[in-house]
């Protein structure tokens, strides 16, 4: 706790240094403007609400729960053309097809997921499901990811999250496939079920917990109050599970994010996504080696106004955190339940 060393990720097959002195320096760099108080619960100019009017033209319904839509600029096309043949190794390039979907969790622009009823937070689990279950059906890898808050670049106050569906797997899937499969065939175990049954035992690192799940800040986490949502059984793909399972879901998912918001008493902003094993060709494959997960990283680190910078020596050499997982763990498993608002 009070020493420099570093800490193995098994997960990415890296390195990180805790430096947890450095947590008492004084800071003079720049402070963030805290998110807005007062968005407006209906906006006709905010392309996320109910009948308002998108970029494209499109009118949204006037729905009433979760909405999905194709992404009005998706970084993805289905038709893409190939790009032409390299003339050097040095030069290579390969075809990237897919589809983008963005996904409202909720009529009003003033609520976020912690905000929000379990029933409501459980009705996106199963848009979640839904949409892994029809893109996988044919794309290799599809990523539900919310970035929340305007510091981690969402454009609209509103609550929503994207859905990138690949015929690629991405870096961080390919990489987590290869160092999952390493670790069931070297010790016959799926690496985060061990991992999570160590965690679960240990509780040093554990920030809230129930019958079905529990949620760690990683020993080798990177940003300062990053989390690593996991279910306690051995569970493939998020369209894998129960009814029961996606209630408690729903209920660990508040737990957490309320204490996030209850940390500095903001609307805490992060970004977050589900890892599982791949799809499309994948499904008729053996890939008990993956895992679900969930991991958030959230960037603030000394207050609301002070955050995480990844710059310089994180650039050019490895990840270093200021304070240890244990110290960040610590923190947010002693801060209430109940909402600061």
């Amino acid at each position: 706790a009070e020493h420099q060393h570093v800490r193995y990720n098994p997960l990415r097959d890296d390195w990180v240094l805790v430096s947890a002195h450095r947590v008492k320096r004084p800071w003079q760099g720049q402070l963030e403007k805290p998110p807005p108080e007062d968005v407006p619960r209906w906006d006709p100019k905010n392309p996320l609400c109910p009948g308002a009017t998108r970029a494209n033209g499109e009118v949204n319904p006037n729905y009433e729960g979760t909405f999905v839509f194709p992404n009005d600029f998706p970084a993805l096309q289905p038709d893409a053309p190939e790009p032409d043949d390299s003339d050097h190794p040095l030069f290579r390039a390969a075809p990237a097809q897919g589809v983008c979907k963005v996904m409202c969790f909720h009529p009003w622009s003033d609520l976020t997921l912690p905000l929000m009823s379990l029933p409501e937070i459980r009705a996106v689990i199963d848009a979640w499901a839904e949409l892994a279950t029809e893109l996988g059906a044919s794309y290799p890898w599809v990523q539900i990811f919310e970035n929340k808050g305007a510091m981690m670049g969402c454009s609209n106050p509103h609550p929503h999250c994207q859905v990138w569906a690949s015929s690629f797997l991405p870096n961080e899937a390919r990489l987590e496939d290869r160092t999952q499969r390493q670790h069931l065939s070297q010790h016959g175990v799926p690496m985060l079920l061990e991992y999570a049954e160590q965690e679960a035992r240990r509780k040093e690192r554990l920030v809230v917990e129930n019958a079905d799940w529990l949620v760690v800040v990683p020993y080798w986490a990177t940003w300062p109050y990053q989390t690593l949502l996991l279910p306690r059984r051995h569970v493939c793909r998020l369209q894998d599970l129960s009814d029961s399972e996606k209630d408690s879901l729903a209920s660990i998912m508040q737990r957490l994010l309320i204490k996030y918001d209850n940390l500095f008493e903001v609307s805490f902003p992060y970004s977050m996504g589900w890892h599982g094993a791949p799809t499309g060709a994948y499904l008729e494959e053996d890939c008990r080696h993956w895992q679900l997960h969930a991991h958030y990283y959230p960037p603030l680190l000394r207050s609301a106004t002070v955050r995480k910078f990844m710059v310089g020596y994180e650039m050019l050499a490895q990840a270093q955190r200021d304070l240890t997982p244990e110290q960040a763990a610590e923190r947010l498993r002693s801060l209430p339940e109940v909402h600061y608002k």
